[in-house]
């Protein structure tokens, strides 16, 4: 395949960034990244980063809350792997956390006792021991805490 890089000027690079960012929320990372993909240099792209931000196309807070309520609400995320992805996306701790307790308690839990439900369904149970390692591999492997997994099986009738 021929990959050629996109090279516009300023004001078509803004202009395109704009609509980038208002298609669906963005994390600067991921703007900087597009805008280097389009041929840009550092000068322009911290620029046109600035003011994108100052200009609410991004804003890291709102893209982590809706990062962390889409993954948690569609892909069913456990906040562990919640958090790893919008570490590598080198978002603030602030905004981690903000978006992390923006997910309630309750549904956490019920969405966990329905993943591992589901699972047991799916899972043959030969072995006690195998089939709730089985389990709590799955729902760990999803991103949610050991602890809470393990409560969560161990309260399960067998």
């Amino acid at each position: 395949m021929n990959e050629k890089k996109i090279i516009l000027n300023y004001n078509q690079a803004l202009d395109k960034s704009e609509k980038y960012c208002a298609y669906q929320e963005r994390c600067q990372s991921e703007v900087r990244n597009k805008l280097y993909e389009w041929g840009m240099h550092s000068k322009e792209v911290e620029s046109i980063i600035a003011e994108l931000i100052t200009n609410q196309f991004i804003n890291e807070e709102r893209f982590a809350r809706a990062y962390a309520n889409g993954k948690f609400r569609i892909k069913q995320w456990g906040r562990i792997k919640i958090k790893i992805e919008l570490k590598k996306r080198k978002l603030s701790d602030y905004c981690i956390n903000a978006a992390l307790k923006d997910i309630p308690e309750n549904e956490y839990l019920e969405m966990l006792k329905k993943l591992i439900l589901k699972k047991a369904k799916l899972t043959k149970n030969t072995n006690t021991y195998v089939y709730k390692n089985k389990l709590a591999e799955f729902a760990i492997s999803k991103g949610y805490e050991n602890n809470l997994v393990w409560e969560v099986i161990e309260k399960m009738k067998d």
